[in-house]
């Protein structure tokens, strides 16, 4: 398992042989009401809190276990308690269904990110979908992006409406919306003239628009979108304008790309601008524009 082999290599043996003691335990009395959730708040006890740090191979390996996952940025505490979430007996899934529940009811922050980090890698993850929606409903940016981002369960579970809901409050929480799997397949234009009303009440009150805005659109914007794009090529900020370069391209306005390139100066805005002409615009192309990552997932 992808989760033994990364701790094995980062855990004392100390701290590998109470995480042994405890599989068992959840292996032998799992079904029991206070088990798993006894042991996720003891894990805080006993695990460091220490980045996971994977290797950008290590990120590949667990992309090829489950497609659209990304550890990067999980914790060593993250992982161990996930890895107790799935020491559940799979065999028994009413009672691992009823174990998991009663420790999302009694859950703190940190409990609640590994749960729902936890759900995709479960069997039969659509057991949980109504457990999904309640995470992008939280008012808590952690838990949000904990099944919003570096996971395929968004993805997979979500209906159309739930997806564009989630979509544009990852917008209004600041979440890395590159990170949200599978966002180019799930592009239209409903959710496009949502974003475009969001830019608009933006503007309106003087306040910037979020870069990454601009991935919403792709072809559904129109010329209404084409419009927002330029007018955002405009501002002073690189960033918005780095952004709004590769939406263009995604929007296919290469003509629009190359007219405004001849008159652009900046090299970081005009890099962006070739990269978008050389074709690189998927949504991946957006972590160039995320300080935070340097383990950037493969799109699809």
């Amino acid at each position: 398992m992808w989760l033994t082999g990364v701790l094995g290599r980062r855990l004392s043996v100390s701290e590998l042989a109470w995480l042994e003691n405890a599989v068992e335990d959840i292996v032998a009395r799992g079904s029991e009401p206070d088990v798993l959730s006894r042991y996720l708040a003891l894990a805080s006890r006993h695990m460091p809190r220490a980045p996971l740090a994977p290797s950008q191979f290590e990120c590949q390996q667990a992309d090829e276990v489950l497609r659209g996952w990304n550890p990067e940025r999980w914790s060593l505490l993250d992982t161990v308690r996930v890895g107790l979430v799935l020491a559940l007996d799979p065999r028994q899934p009413v009672s691992a269904t009823n174990a998991i529940e009663e420790c999302f009811r009694y859950a703190d922050v940190g409990e609640l990110v590994a749960l729902y980090r936890s759900l995709a890698l479960l069997p039969s993850p659509e057991r949980f979908a109504w457990r999904a929606g309640e995470g992008c409903r939280s008012s808590m940016r952690a838990v949000f992006e904990a099944v919003a981002c570096d996971s395929p369960l968004a993805f997979s579970l979500f209906d159309d409406v739930a997806w564009r809901q989630m979509v544009i409050k990852a917008l209004f929480v600041e979440a890395p919306l590159w990170r949200v799997f599978g966002l180019d397949r799930r592009l239209d234009s409903e959710l496009a003239r949502m974003a475009l009303d969001l830019c608009d009440e933006r503007r309106s009150a003087g306040r910037p628009v979020r870069h990454e805005l601009w991935l919403v659109l792709g072809r559904f914007g129109g010329e209404r979108g084409r419009a927002a794009l330029e007018r955002e090529l405009d501002v002073a900020d690189v960033t918005s304008r780095r952004a709004a370069a590769i939406g263009l391209a995604r929007a296919s306005e290469l003509d629009t790309l190359r007219r405004r390139r001849a008159s652009e100066h900046d090299p970081l805005v005009l890099a962006a601008m070739d990269a978008a002409l050389a074709g690189r615009t998927n949504s991946e192309s957006f972590c160039d524009l995320d300080p935070t990552s340097s383990n950037p997932r493969q799109q699809s």
